[in-house]
């Protein structure tokens, strides 16, 4: 296995376990049994454990970005719910991880991971400012979104801990919320544009 393969597979034993417990309950006699390795191999590949935690982490930002990533076509509507739809995705398929990553108080959030998580949510208005073809955003509008994002993030950890609403209800329901917001922004903007 070649070296970054090895750290990959070290990462995804991580992971995997956070979907079973939080990510600071993990220890790195978890992951290299998980693994199927020996403690100085993993020591070979990272310092210590916060650092595994932490490219863990970004592996799930840098997840988000990607599901964020490609959606150019199509109505802004259809390319709303589908990234709204591959952040529910990348959220549930690490849903520990997502958890730790956003929990307020987290032991194991650092400024690196927030950093990581501010990417993804300005890659997330930067794809709806996009969507909408708007190219000079009012502050307004920028709040909105912001707030948008929040919302997304909040519905995203009740709903990975509750399952209290259907997956396949979640996508719209948040992209339904964006319009009411766009056009409450309108409203109080008094145009009715963005521009």
């Amino acid at each position: 296995m070649s070296p970054q393969a090895r750290r990959d597979d070290l990462i995804r034993a991580a992971l995997d376990l956070f979907g079973s417990r939080p990510p600071e309950l993990v220890t790195v006699d978890d992951i290299v049994a998980a693994a199927e390795v020996s403690r100085p191999l993993f020591y070979r590949y990272f310092p210590n454990l916060r650092e595994l935690q932490v490219e863990a982490l970004r592996t799930v930002t840098d997840g988000l970005i990607d599901g964020l990533a490609g959606l150019d076509e199509g109505p802004p509507e259809v390319r709303l719910r589908a990234a709204v739809r591959g952040l529910i995705d990348v959220a549930d398929n690490y849903r520990a991880g997502y958890i730790a990553l956003l929990r307020s108080g987290s032991v194991i959030a650092t400024s690196e991971t927030d950093a990581a998580v501010d990417a993804v949510r300005n890659r997330a208005v930067a794809l709806i400012l996009d969507a909408l073809d708007v190219t000079d955003p009012s502050p307004l509008l920028l709040l909105t979104l912001r707030c948008w994002t929040a919302v997304v993030e909040g519905a995203l950890l009740s709903w990975l801990q509750e399952r209290t609403v259907a997956r396949e209800d979640l996508d719209g329901w948040l992209v339904d919320q964006l319009t009411a917001m766009l056009a409450a922004t309108a409203a109080h903007e008094g145009s009715g544009t963005f521009t």
